[in-house]
Parts: structure tokens; C-alpha cells; sequence
């Protein structure tokens, strides 16, 4: 038998795992050579991964902090502060100029259900109210200080949360002013943030913020495949031993970051380099001068890289490729991408190629160099990085369906009107879901109305009234407080909720009508941006012919549904009780996955059951979920089925020419213009 002191790879307990080595992650050049711009010169603002879930986005990005210089810091300060110029507004100095001590660069990892104190740091509650002091907590900024902040799956990370973190990463610096607690002390880290956009984008504000953005996925040749299971394999039997037979590639590594630093001050960025990367950034009509900036950061620290004194034309085409595809969106609903060739053509009107340096410095041979290759790291099938869609090709809604494509009685797919901004659509009553920004909630992140007990962001003026009273009886004798844990009270907050919007459209022959169906594709569209813009999760029901079809299973990715608006097909019989029994079926499942998610009900139809049972026993199995019921009837004539069918869900009848915030404030105004007319 083992003893318990060990593990199965036979190390001490308490050692830490090795590290994934960064060396030996196969292929994925773009992502290494993003993530090594930044720990050149972090002053590029940070790497955002995009990608499928399964291809080493976390792997890689963890392996990174092996690879920076170490750390010199004053012994004892809780926020990194450098021994060679320590910031004199540290909460924890003033500290004297001097030798310090040096560790290795942290990487700090922020969970996604991290709270605001957690990221910033508060008042330390417990000395507070023991020893009657105000004394402040460092949150993970101040540990990410000097190393490298990790967010895994940033885009399901709360908005405010994001918020904070890309102001600290901008402007280096963390404020903190709350519960009678006023902190600035310095957060300078590289920050990394990797995605599925699967499960939803980040807002297009947000997505500036980050300096440069890679797109991955998993490679579909199967020898390289083979290859990324073999190492891993490997890895897992014995991560030591994987590890040792990396480490002269991760050294290799580690000391051309460090080289690259020290040349980082004297690259020179000539003027016609910067003709190009502003040439490039007009062309392209990116919006501020981010782009900019963050382009020329980034070239500068590639020809550092490469061990070039002058940025060259190459250096600006990969700095522009990976700083500018998240930054082209002009809708929520746009995929980033970049035209690679009009990038060309614009770097090859602007500007003259810089004459190169005399001493051009170690061989190019560092991943993204000119072969292509992943220099520097060892040989081996890669998995290559997704391509990046050029904008010339159209989206599906502007590409004609061939003549006799689809089933019978299918109309060619009708693109969607231009979206608009909808009337608000809410759940009553109060709920406690996830933050956002439809229905009313107690949130975590609102107006204080109140406090009860418990512990999730203790109320400091509630617990001390809960324990005041009793202290003559607890035997009170120091300057602190005698508090019990039954005194504890944590603050209840009202704010906003997102909810799951479930769509349930008739896409049958009696919405057809071209004209017709691009006002409903359009109304749709305008509810699925509110949606994102509102932080809900969204699905999307269909029904025609004979069933009913789950087009888009509940997810935070509103792009999805677009996607699948975009080519709805329509035609056939309306089976108008199928999709009101699919829509019961998906929220019975969706309460059991999230029951604190409230859901919103939207049926867009004119009414109409041509197939099927009478609707009126399918609509009693959606009593008591909010419901809005988009009246898409038109013409002279009205039956008022629609109307029928919301008064037996107990929903909210809005006529799709009245969706529009602005169409109801006209009639609104109708009305009153009658009454005084009246009068």
C-alpha cells in the first residue's frame, strides 16, 4: 500500500499539481502569440478567447503565468507593491524604496459567481465589529496586481462585475468606496477572459475594452487530434515527468518574454507604421481611437518579440488581425470577423514598408513568425484557429433558395424587417432570479430596501442594531462589539431580473404572406435584441404543418435565435395547440434546470388553429405563466382569434403594428387628441 502522505504520481502531499506546459499545447498559434503580445507588453490591454468548448482555452491560458519573470515585491504588502517604486497611496505603506523579495507571478482566477466584494475588496467586517476598527480587505485585483487575471466563461460574469474589472484594467488602478471605506491602490495585471459564444456574447462596449481577441477551435484532422489526446494522456499518467520533458522549451520561453521586455522601450514605431495602423483603423471604421492605441501597443511588442528594432508592415497586419474582429460590431447580432483582404489591400496603399533594422536581433522564428510555424515551441500537429468569415460573404437571409428547395408548400425563407425598440414586456410580481434588467427582483446589486438575517453582504447598520442590545448581557468589556452569529443581517436589495423569454411564432400558411412575415420576422428580432439587452435567456417554438419544432432550446445566446429566425420557413396548416403543449413542455423542464428564472410567454400568431385539437385545453396548461400574445391578424376584417386565445392564457394582446415603443406613445397621443376633441 501507498502511504496516505502521497499521491498517485508520487508527490508529497501539499505539492501543487504541475502545470499543462504552454510549450506543449498543440498548435493554436494565435491564441500563444496573443497571449505572449500581452506578456510582453500588458499594456495591450488583455486577450479575449473565443471558442468551442473542449479546445485548451483554460489549459493554455493557466500555463501562461509559468512563463513570466518573476515578481519583486516589498515583503509583507498584501498588494504587490514593487520595492523599486512603490505607490504611495498603498493601503498598506508607506513603504521605503529598497530591496525586496521575489515570488512568481500569480495567476489569479475570478469564479463567475464572484461578489463585488470579492473582486474589489470592502471593509473587513469581522475586525470592524470586534475591535471596532476600519480596516480594509484586499479583493482579487489587488492579488492579480503585477501577475495575470483569469476570468473563465467572462461572458456569463455579471455586468457590473465586468464593469469594474475592465476599469481596473484600463486605468490600472482599483477605487473603493463603499461602507465607509475609500481605498485607490494600483491593479495592473494581464487579464485573459475565454468564452463559448455558444452561451451568449458580450456586450459590444465590452468587447472593445479588451485589447486583442483570438477565435479557436478544435482542429478536424484526425492525426492531430490523435496527437492533442496523446499528450494529454501523457500529462495525466504522469504530470511531472510531462512536464520535465517541456521545461527547456518552457525556459526557451520564459527568457525570450524576459528579453522581449527589456527591448520593448527602444522598438520604434516610424511614422509610416503609424500611417498604416490609422489608415487601417479609418478604412475599417472602427468607432474611438481604442483600436488604435491598442494596435500600435501590440505591434511594437511583436517587433520586440521578434527582436526587431522597427515595426515593419507584418508586425501591423497581425497586430490589426487580432486587435480589430471584436471591434467591427455595429449590431449585438454581427459576428466578428475581418475582411483579411481589404486589411491588405489598405497596409499596401498607406505607407512604405520600414527600411530594416542593421541588427535584426535573434532569429524570427517565435510563434506567428513569417514560416507560419510555432517556433519556439515544440514540433507537432496543431489545431488550427478558426477562420475568421470575410464580411463579403452575405448572410443567409440574402442568399436565394434554389428553385424546389425545402418541403412541399414552403415558402423561401422572407428576411426580417429592420429592428425596432418594443414595447416592455414584464413578469408581475416580485422574483429572485438572475440579475438583469426586465423584471422587478430582490437582487444582490439594488437599491437597499431592508435587511433580514443571513450572511451574503452582511448589513453593517442592521447587524449592529441587532446586537447592541444585548451587550450589558453578554458581559461587554473591550471597544468591540460582542456579536453572535444570530445578529448577522444581510441587506435585502430590490433591482431587476432576467427572465427566459420564450417565443412560441406560427410560421404556417397563414402567415405567409411575404409582406407579412417580414414584419413578424422583424417584431421578433426587435423582442430577441430587448431580450439581450435585458440579460435574459431566450428560446424560440415554431409551429406549422402537423407539429410543433424546438427551433432554439432555452440558452443566453440571443444571437442563436436570430440565426434561426433568419431561414424560419413558413407554410402549411397552423397546428397552433402543438406549439402552445411544446412551449408547456419546455418551461416544466426549463423550472425544474432554474426554478428561481421566471419566465415571459410570447406567442406570435393571428390565431388561426387549422390543425389539431382546440387550443383552449393546450392553453390551460400555461395558467400562470405571464404571457404576451402578439396579434399578427391584418386586413379590414378581424376575427379576434388572437384576442380569444390571450384572454384564455390571461395574457397581454398587443396588435404587431402596436409592438413598437414609439407606435404606442402614438396612440396614446390618438386617444388624447380625441378627448379633447370631444370636449
Amino acid at each position: 500500500m501507498r502511504p496516505a502522505s502521497a499521491t498517485n504520481t508520487g508527490r508529497p502531499e501539499g505539492r501543487a499539481r504541475a502545470l499543462y506546459p504552454f510549450s506543449a499545447v498543440v498548435g493554436m498559434d494565435d491564441l500563444k502569440l496573443a497571449l505572449l503580445i500581452n506578456a510582453v507588453s500588458p499594456g495591450v490591454g488583455g486577450v479575449l478567447v473565443r471558442g468551442e468548448k473542449g479546445t485548451a482555452k483554460s489549459t493554455i491560458v493557466r500555463a501562461l503565468a509559468g512563463l513570466l519573470p518573476p515578481v519583486p515585491a516589498v515583503p509583507g504588502c498584501r498588494f504587490s507593491c514593487d520595492p523599486g517604486d512603490p505607490d504611495p497611496a498603498c493601503p498598506d505603506g508607506p513603504h521605503d524604496a529598497g530591496e525586496g523579495e521575489e515570488r512568481a507571478a500569480r495567476l489569479v482566477e475570478l469564479p463567475v459567481g464572484a461578489s463585488e466584494d470579492r473582486l474589489t475588496g470592502s471593509l473587513d467586517i469581522e475586525r470592524a465589529l470586534t475591535e471596532g476598527v476600519k480596516a480594509f480587505e484586499p479583493g482579487l485585483l489587488a492579488a492579480a496586481h503585477r501577475g495575470v487575471l483569469y476570468v473563465d466563461e467572462v461572458n456569463l460574469l455579471h455586468d457590473h462585475l465586468v464593469d469594474l474589472l475592465l476599469d481596473a484594467a484600463a486605468m490600472g488602478e482599483s477605487y473603493v468606496e463603499r461602507e465607509g471605506v475609500s481605498v485607490r491602490h494600483a491593479a495592473r495585471f494581464l487579464l485573459v477572459g475565454t468564452m463559448n459564444p455558444e452561451e451568449g456574447e458580450l456586450r459590444p462596449q465590452l468587447l472593445d475594452r479588451f485589447g486583442l481577441t483570438v477565435e479557436v477551435a478544435a482542429t478536424r484532422d484526425p492525426a492531430e487530434r490523435a496527437e492533442v489526446v496523446r499528450r494529454r494522456l501523457r500529462f495525466e499518467d504522469d504530470p511531472d515527468g510531462f512536464a520535465a520533458a517541456f521545461a527547456a522549451d518552457e525556459a526557451d520561453l520564459a527568457g525570450r518574454i524576459a528579453a522581449a521586455r527589456r527591448r520593448l522601450p527602444g522598438v520604434e514605431l516610424t511614422d509610416a507604421a503609424l500611417r498604416q495602423i490609422t489608415a487601417v483603423c479609418a478604412s475599417f471604421e472602427v468607432d474611438g481611437l481604442r483600436a488604435d492605441l491598442v494596435t500600435a501597443r501590440a505591434a511594437i511588442a511583436l517587433a520586440a518579440w521578434h527582436g526587431r528594432a522597427v515595426v515593419t508592415a507584418d508586425d501591423v497586419r497581425t497586430a490589426a488581425r487580432v486587435a480589430f474582429a471584436h471591434r467591427r460590431r455595429r449590431d449585438p447580432f454581427d459576428a466578428p470577423g475581418l475582411d483579411r483582404q481589404k486589411l491588405d489591400e489598405v497596409l499596401e496603399e498607406h505607407g512604405e514598408e520600414p527600411e530594416p533594422p542593421d541588427d535584426p536581433g535573434p532569429p524570427d522564428d517565435g510563434p506567428g513568425g513569417p514560416d507560419g510555424g510555432g517556433g519556439g515551441l515544440p514540433d507537432g500537429p496543431g489545431q488550427q484557429d478558426a477562420p475568421v468569415p470575410p464580411q463579403s460573404v452575405p448572410p443567409q437571409s440574402e442568399q436565394p433558395m434554389e428553385s424546389g428547395q425545402g418541403r412541399s408548400g414552403e415558402s423561401e425563407p422572407a428576411p426580417a424587417d429592420a429592428a425596432y425598440k418594443p414595447r416592455l414586456f414584464t413578469v408581475p410580481g416580485l422574483g429572485n432570479g438572475a440579475p438583469g434588467r426586465r423584471s422587478k427582483a430582490r437582487s444582490p446589486y439594488g437599491r437597499v430596501s431592508g435587511a433580514r438575517p443571513g450572511t451574503r453582504g452582511v448589513h453593517l447598520t442592521a447587524t449592529l442594531r441587532a446586537a447592541a442590545p444585548h451587550q450589558r448581557a453578554r458581559g461587554r468589556t473591550g471597544s468591540g462589539l460582542v456579536v453572535l452569529p444570530g445578529d448577522l443581517r444581510e441587506a435585502v436589495r430590490d433591482g431587476r431580473e432576467g427572465n427566459l423569454v420564450l417565443f412560441v411564432v406560427d410560421a404556417s400558411g397563414s402567415m405567409a404572406a411575404r409582406k407579412r412575415m417580414r414584419a413578424v420576422k422583424g417584431a421578433v428580432l426587435s423582442l430577441l435584441l430587448d431580450a439581450y439587452q435585458r440579460r435574459d435567456k431566450v428560446g424560440l417554438i415554431t409551429f406549422r404543418g402537423r407539429d410543433a419544432e424546438l427551433a432554439l432550446p432555452p440558452t443566453s445566446s440571443v444571437e442563436a435565435g436570430a440565426r434561426r429566425l433568419d431561414a424560419l420557413p413558413t407554410g402549411g396548416r397552423t397546428p397552433l395547440s402543438a406549439g402552445l403543449m411544446r412551449a408547456a413542455e419546455v418551461l416544466r423542464v426549463e423550472r425544474l434546470r432554474d426554478p428561481a428564472r421566471r419566465p415571459l410567454l410570447v406567442v406570435v400568431t393571428d390565431g388561426r388553429a387549422t390543425h389539431g385539437p382546440d387550443p383552449s385545453q393546450a392553453a390551460g396548461l400555461l395558467a400562470g405563466v405571464a404571457s404576451v400574445v402578439v396579434d399578427c391578424e391584418s386586413g379590414p376584417v378581424r376575427l379576434g382569434l388572437a384576442a380569444a386565445l390571450g384572454a384564455r392564457l390571461g395574457a397581454e394582446v398587443v396588435r404587431l403594428d402596436r409592438l413598437a415603443a414609439d407606435a404606442l406613445a402614438g396612440v396614446v397621443r390618438d386617444a388624447r387628441n380625441d378627448a379633447r376633441n370631444i370636449a
